[in-house]
């Protein structure tokens, strides 16, 4: 294990940790969806109860994405957590406000009512996935923050990196292309949301619903992301010179990065593919109770899969995963980055227990969705949102 393949095996990690996280989006989606597609209270009910059990899933895995990221590329970490506080700290108050709206909206002596904090998921189920989508389009289009590592020697200011503007990440959705990106990460969380839920609840109703609804998502998605990916294919990129660490603008960097990596360009393939299966056989197929409806699990695998080979084009073979437009040599890379030797060895063992984590999450997912909810369910449970 050389140290040049532990950076690349951690930014596999992270890249396999996003990915799951923008799948796990399908509960931002679901819930920003749940007024059309649930129509009455009792609809919305069976929503929010079937993307309330999956909700921590996806925070676990939104804080597990951050952790790995810092122990591995503290650099990074420390420039766009620190730097750009304003969007993360954006990103992190929808999602508590998420949290705390499922537990308290049908709680006794809530004063506030639950359609206050129904709007609120409604508010995380909008936000969270468009901010996401903006976050993750930077390492693609740039942020605007400087490096410099002099600065740890220096007395009374021994700050690393610093934004160049008083937004603090905020500017970053001034960029036309990142929002043309975070609408498409969020109409795929809410084509998702509803694939899921057609899945997970067994009513006739929501089903007849749903099926007009996904088009209504899927349609936009498709849109940006072909528009965005385009973009990217034609785009100048950032590129860096391994031997000198140089970093220059290099014309079709994305493009080529697909073509020398042959295998991501596979991947990349493989999800569109599934994703466009999934809901394609959604919309065809499940439109009464007694359909199959498990559209969620191909288009749920495709976006892992599509996902993952976008975030490794963006850092691997000598490419600048968080590129900088205030100053083009600050620009991050897993050379420069990274954390050492030592640190990313260690870690490396310590990661061999992730399948055993991997196995008990499916294990505790087929417990919860065992049986699909129901009507019924939320007049018997006891443990309702």
């Amino acid at each position: 294990m050389t140290y040049e393949f532990l950076q690349h095996y951690w930014c596999f990690v992270v890249s396999l940790l996003g990915a799951i996280l923008v799948f796990l989006l399908f509960v931002q989606g679901a819930n920003s969806v749940a007024g059309s597609l649930g129509y009455t209270e009792e609809g919305r009910r069976l929503i929010y109860n079937s993307t309330g059990r999956k909700w921590e899933f996806t925070f676990t895995t939104l804080v597990t994405f951050g952790g790995a990221f810092f122990a591995s590329y503290p650099l990074f970490y420390s420039t766009s957590f620190g730097g750009a506080y304003w969007l993360w700290m954006l990103i992190l108050f929808t999602f508590v406000l998420q949290a705390v709206s499922y537990e308290f909206q049908n709680k006794l002596g809530n004063f506030l009512g639950p359609k206050t904090f129904q709007f609120c998921l409604t508010l995380n189920g909008i936000l969270g996935p468009l901010l996401l989508g903006g976050a993750v389009a930077t390492f693609f289009e740039g942020s605007n923050f400087i490096v410099a590592k002099t600065n740890l020697v220096a007395q009374g200011n021994p700050v690393i990196s610093f934004w160049a503007n008083a937004s603090h990440g905020l500017d970053a959705l001034l960029n036309p292309w990142v929002l043309v990106f975070g609408f498409a990460v969020f109409f795929l969380a809410r084509t998702l949301g509803i694939l899921y839920v057609m899945n997970n609840v067994e009513d006739e109703d929501i089903r007849s619903r749903g099926s007009v609804r996904l088009i209504g998502a899927a349609v936009p998605f498709l849109i940006l992301f072909v528009a965005y990916l385009v973009h990217l294919l034609l785009k100048d990129g950032y590129a860096y010179d391994p031997a000198t660490g140089l970093i220059f603008m290099e014309p079709y960097k994305y493009l080529h990065n697909l073509l020398d990596m042959w295998y991501l360009t596979v991947v990349l393939l493989i999800g569109v593919v599934l994703v466009l299966y999934g809901i394609g056989k959604e919309i065809i197929n499940c439109k009464s109770s007694n359909s199959k409806c498990d559209g969620i699990w191909f288009a749920g695998i495709g976006t892992v899969l599509t996902v993952l080979a976008l975030l490794l084009c963006s850092a691997w073979n000598n490419t600048a995963y968080y590129p900088s437009t205030a100053d083009l040599q600050s620009s991050l890379t897993m050379q420069n980055s990274c954390s050492s030797e030592f640190t990313l060895r260690t870690m490396f063992y310590v990661s061999l227990l992730v399948p055993f984590v991997l196995a008990y999450i499916v294990y505790c997912w087929r417990a919860i969705d065992k049986k699909k909810i129901t009507k019924e369910e939320l007049a018997d449970s006891h443990h309702t949102y």
